[in-house]
């Protein structure tokens, strides 16, 4: 059986699928923020650019998922309760977040998609990694709703395959790129606020079961002299 550490192996939070899908979410909610809640002025008008306080929320909201996984991820190496605290500051963090989002697709009347709504299979059939991926997605809906429209002039309708999944759909029709963004979001904090969940349980189980730094301590120190004790009969 090997010994345990005093500080084991820790961090490694870029390789966490909720740190991940939270840092695709802050950045989409930036560009979402800078696009939809406050666009820039017109040119010309002289204006200076100003954030709105939601604006401001919900890209602190996406901010602190994303700095809180990494911080927690970091801390574990000397406290396990700190890195339960934080992911749970994440967890919150991106809650708020997501009723944000929600908020902002109620008040203007759009609905939230669900899972299996085609556009959104769509997108989480090309797993964006990035912005620009994401950006491409909403790019690609945007010319199936124009082939649509066009279609409608009289040359039919056509059908989409998607090749991962093995489903036909349809373009989705008159969606605006804010409506697409805020859904697509959301279907990443599903995810990420999932993923952060099931990091919680996990990280409680560990918590209860090993304790924390100070009871390493003390195995630490008891396996020393456990081992010096050895050596000394030898």
């Amino acid at each position: 059986m090997s010994e345990e550490t005093l500080i084991p192996l820790h961090g490694g939070y870029r390789k966490l699928k909720s740190f991940q899908m939270a840092q695709l979410a802050y950045d989409v909610t930036v560009r979402f923020c800078d696009r939809d809640i406050d666009p820039p002025p017109p040119r010309g008008c002289g204006a200076a650019r100003r954030r709105s306080r939601m604006a401001d929320q919900m890209v602190q909201g996406a901010r602190s998922g994303v700095q809180n996984i990494a911080e927690g991820s970091q801390a574990s190496g000397t406290s396990k309760k700190t890195e339960l605290k934080l992911t749970n500051v994440a967890r919150a963090s991106l809650e708020e977040l997501r009723l944000d989002y929600e908020d902002f697709l109620r008040q203007r009347g759009w609905a939230q998609w669900p899972p299996e709504h085609p556009a959104l299979m769509r997108f989480k059939a090309k797993r964006c990694a990035t912005l620009e991926q994401a950006r491409a997605w909403v790019d690609e809906e945007r010319r199936g709703q124009a082939q649509t429209d066009t279609d409608k002039q009289g040359r039919g309708s056509p059908e989409r395959r998607i090749a991962s999944v093995g489903v036909r759909v349809r373009p989705c029709q008159s969606v605006s790129s804010a409506r697409l963004v805020a859904n697509a979001a959301l279907s990443l904090l599903n995810l990420a606020c999932h993923l952060l969940d099931r990091q919680l349980a996990a990280q409680a189980s560990a918590f209860t079961r090993e304790g924390g730094f100070t009871g390493r301590i003390y195995r630490v120190r008891s396996q020393s002299r456990s081992r010096q004790a050895g050596q000394a009969r030898s």
